[in-house]
């Protein structure tokens, strides 16, 4: 199997470096170049030949969501997972609007930030527990305008079951052996999920479920 190409976008160049130290050390990833700064990027873009990009939030001139925004308009198939420091849930929110796919604190340990490689280079969502864990206790802590309330009942039995497994980061085939159904089942079932909620993408779902309180992770 070729190595995970992975591009890295981060003002800090100790932290970069550091990040950069550690996939290439390893034989299952490989560092094919980096940026500082969100222009810097978006100048490299056309020659970016990369599974996944790790995208910090907060850098100077062009913000990550911005970035990501701009190069996804250009780049459709592009993976980025999200890197932060915050707390703060808007920063998320954005990048999940925008299409990011991943996202993980920089407190997570190299064990965690392959787990995302993986899981977002073959087509998936992820979310790093510690981050789930807060968004969980955040908003649902926030009340929701009556016109944001969802009708639980819209949503099957099954389908609730196949949304707590994709909010816990499963992918299709680990939902149908866990459900003891089949995969194309489990591809109908989150189709499904997806109109009804009118989430676009999974990174989308798994924040609107937990923001209506849909599932109990």
């Amino acid at each position: 199997m070729e190595p995970y190409k992975i591009f890295l976008v981060d003002d800090h160049t100790l932290f970069r470096n550091g990040l950069r130290g550690l996939l290439d050390s390893r034989e299952d990833c490989v560092v094919v170049g980096e940026a500082s700064t969100g222009e810097e990027f978006l100048e490299q873009l056309q020659e970016c030949d990369a599974d996944v990009i790790f995208m910090d939030i907060a850098m100077p001139g062009i913000k990550g969501d911005e970035a990501t925004a701009r190069a996804l308009e250009i780049r459709p198939d592009l993976k980025v997972i999200t890197l932060s420091m915050f707390g703060d849930d808007d920063y998320y929110f954005r990048m999940v609007s925008v299409g990011a796919k991943g996202f993980l604190l920089k407190s997570s340990d190299i064990d965690e930030v392959i787990a995302a490689i993986e899981t977002v280079a073959t087509g998936g969502s992820y979310f790093s527990q510690e981050l789930l864990d807060s968004l969980v206790s955040n908003l649902r802590t926030t009340p929701q305008p009556e016109n944001e309330q969802v009708d639980e009942e819209s949503l099957s039995e099954r389908e609730l079951e196949v949304l707590l497994e994709i909010c816990r980061g499963l992918s299709n085939q680990q939902i149908a052996d866990k459900l003891f159904i089949s995969k194309r089942t489990v591809d109908k079932h989150r189709a499904n999920i997806l109109a009804k909620t009118g989430c676009p993408n999974t990174a989308n779902l798994v924040v609107y479920a937990i923001k209506h309180n849909l599932v109990e992770i």
